[in-house]
């Protein structure tokens, strides 16, 4: 079972002082929490890509360079990378070059996206948006099969026995589909042979597990080990010694963050109420002390299947100890709970096999 941590570095006002800290500040603090993960035993930690004032990290693959020489042990992703409006031959690029300067710990985390600004930014229709995908992804998959490629497809000019370089340390390197839900996605990762990792950010976590079965289905149909198939979930949260101040601390950037979101695509407006629902034990906040948020995620393992829990922290902007508390805690306290309970659990179903 491994354990991590996601972020998209964003950089949105702060919701008591108004003031917005600078793009560069907020990066070098993520740099920060990432060696801080990487020191407290965490798995992964995860940057996603944006094209918009309020998000730091449109180059998720530089701001992992930047923490790969500072830390040792912890896997190092997109979180995710948008192919669709990607160049594959840079993707796979960045992430070789990644996965060399960090010794063989780099992912990519392949998504659509749930923004579209960089479609119009580097000249994509969105009429195409499906399509786009499709092909990005089977160019990304080429390459990093093959150090020399040829290939052709409708958005992006032939490339006919052309080598791609560096090659990375993993062979291959590793690339998970990242998916909100849509179960075209999921069985396209499950035929594929490809981890997935699914946005738990809604509704009841286990809900969720009807698609990972689809997605073994899927992945059974293909012919591949369905034993071997990694299952990760991204999901809002934050932990402090006590569950109400952990709830207290993250309502209001969250609130502020979700209601900004809210009024670009109609959703109803976010409140305090819609919050300590999210929060309970059947809900997809993991938001909490230390035993809360590690039962939460033993009880998703447990009835959805995942391998893999990234919290993603912060939501909008927090104070920066606040963020590494918490992740200090994750690593400390949540993970040694989680690792425990699953591994007896694994044990007796073995013993009962």
């Amino acid at each position: 079972m491994e354990i991590g941590v996601s972020t998209f570095v964003e950089t949105t006002p702060d919701v008591q002082t108004g003031e917005v800290m600078s793009h560069a500040q907020r990066l070098r603090e993520v740099v920060e929490e990432i060696v801080l993960a990487d020191q407290v035993g965490l798995d992964v930690f995860g940057v996603g890509e944006h094209h918009r004032k309020d998000y730091a990290a449109s180059s998720p693959a530089i701001v992992l360079a930047a923490a790969a020489s500072q830390t040792k042990r912890i896997r190092l992703t997109s979180a995710v990378t948008v192919l669709s409006s990607a160049d594959p031959v840079r993707v796979f690029q960045d992430f070789a070059t990644l996965d060399g300067i960090s010794n063989g710990r780099a992912e990519i985390m392949a998504g659509r996206g749930s923004f579209i600004e960089s479609f119009p930014l580097f000249g994509y229709d969105l009429n195409n948006y499906d399509e786009l995908f499709d092909e990005k992804l089977e160019l990304l998959l080429k390459i990093r099969e093959s150090e020399k490629v040829t290939w052709k497809g409708g958005h992006r000019p032939a490339i006919n026995n052309l080598g791609v370089y560096p090659r990375p340390v993993q062979s291959p390197l590793p690339v998970w589909i990242g998916s909100g839900g849509n179960s075209e996605s999921v069985v396209r990762a499950g035929l594929l042979g490809l981890p997935l990792v699914l946005a738990i950010i809604g509704g009841r976590p286990t809900q969720f597990a009807p698609l990972v079965q689809l997605y073994k289905r899927a992945a059974a149909q293909a012919g591949h080990d369905v034993s071997k198939l990694q299952v990760g979930s991204h999901s809002h949260g934050f932990i402090a010694k006590d569950t109400s101040l952990a709830a207290d601390k993250f309502f209001p950037s969250t609130q502020a963050t979700m209601n900004v979101l809210g009024r670009e695509r109609g959703w109803d407006p976010y409140d305090r109420s819609s919050f300590d629902a999210a929060r309970s034990f059947e809900g997809a906040l993991y938001v909490g002390d230390p035993e809360m948020v590690a039962q939460k995620i033993i009880h998703l393992r447990k009835q959805v299947g995942i391998t893999r829990f990234m919290l993603h922290v912060p939501v909008g902007t927090m104070p920066h100890e606040d963020v590494m508390r918490a992740i200090e805690l994750l690593g400390t306290e949540v993970a040694p709970r989680v690792r425990e309970e699953i591994y007896r659990w694994e044990t007796e179903n073995e013993t009962k096999q």
